[in-house]
């Protein structure tokens, strides 16, 4: 059984109006068990925070890696945690 953790991850590139925020729910959904969000910054980055099992949330941070999403993503930088709760389902806003 994998540990429940909180994934904070920061996009970067060409990311916003390019249906990145909706790919990223439908991503999360796919992979299942995730709770969290994605939404926009006014840098012009995208943050999502997720929380889930280990193992979930490293498969959507690859995913988010991968290059196969909407726009163009010129990095990724992330941060782990305790998961905090307060989430149901995920959501983009």
């Amino acid at each position: 059984m994998n540990d429940a953790v909180r994934l904070t991850a920061w996009v970067r590139g060409r990311v916003h109006q390019v249906g990145f925020r909706w790919w990223t729910r439908v991503s999360a959904l796919e992979i299942g068990g995730l709770d969290g969000y994605v939404s926009n910054l006014s840098d012009g980055r995208v943050q999502i925070v997720a929380e889930g099992d280990r193992s979930h949330c490293d498969r959507l941070l690859d995913w988010l890696r991968t290059g196969d999403t909407p726009g163009r993503v010129d990095g990724v930088t992330e941060i782990w945690g305790e998961p905090r709760g307060g989430y149901e389902g995920f959501a983009i806003r």
